[in-house]
């Protein structure tokens, strides 16, 4: 199928996917099967390539110590390469534990940026529960009840200052109360 326009037949190029046929003017082409496709079926999945695996990578996990190897095969090579890095010394049971955030029913993998210390337990736990509220911190709430008591004096006193006002303008107390009150205006 030729491409392109006619006024210019050699931009961009047709799509070879049964039924589709789009002209694209930035055609892809296929590393499997060496077609040309539009945006839409680029893929290898999405255009039922007879060759997907071609070139194509994929990541396994090793089950012994979670290392992620990465492979560039079909599913048959994915043993063998597993089989040898078991036998390469490599593979450590001790890296399969990975510290997880220690709150009840938190299942977070601590990472270097998803960990916090608390500064009043000195629990490590991730960014979800970094608040002393949100962690059960021990330390937190004993000391949290003088905190409220002292809240509750500072409100006492602020309300006893506010009754003792008499209707008094706190900003002039000096000066002598006028019975007009200025006008604002609005812009």
């Amino acid at each position: 199928m030729a491409g392109g326009t006619e006024a210019f037949p050699d931009l961009g190029k047709h799509c070879q996917f049964s039924g589709c046929h789009q002209l694209d003017f930035l055609p892809f082409k296929c590393q499997a099967c060496h077609k040309v496709f539009c945006v839409e079926h680029r893929s290898c999945k999405s255009h039922e390539c007879p060759e997907p695996e071609h070139n194509s990578r994929k990541v396994i996990i090793c089950e012994i110590c979670s290392t992620s190897i990465e492979i560039t095969g079909k599913e048959d090579q994915e043993k063998m390469i597993l089989e040898k890095h078991e036998k390469s010394g490599n593979c450590d049971p001790r890296k399969k534990k990975k510290p997880t955030c220690p709150v009840k029913r938190c299942k977070e993998t601590l990472t270097f940026s998803n960990r916090t210390i608390c500064k009043t337990c000195r629990l490590e736990v991730c960014l979800k529960h970094r608040f002393p509220a949100d962690h059960a911190c021990k330390q937190a709430s004993s000391s949290t009840a003088p905190a409220t008591a002292a809240r509750g004096s500072w409100n006492e006193k602020f309300l006893v200052a506010f009754g003792l006002r008499n209707g008094k303008d706190c900003g002039k107390s000096g000066l002598p109360s006028s019975s007009t009150t200025p006008s604002l205006k609005a812009y």
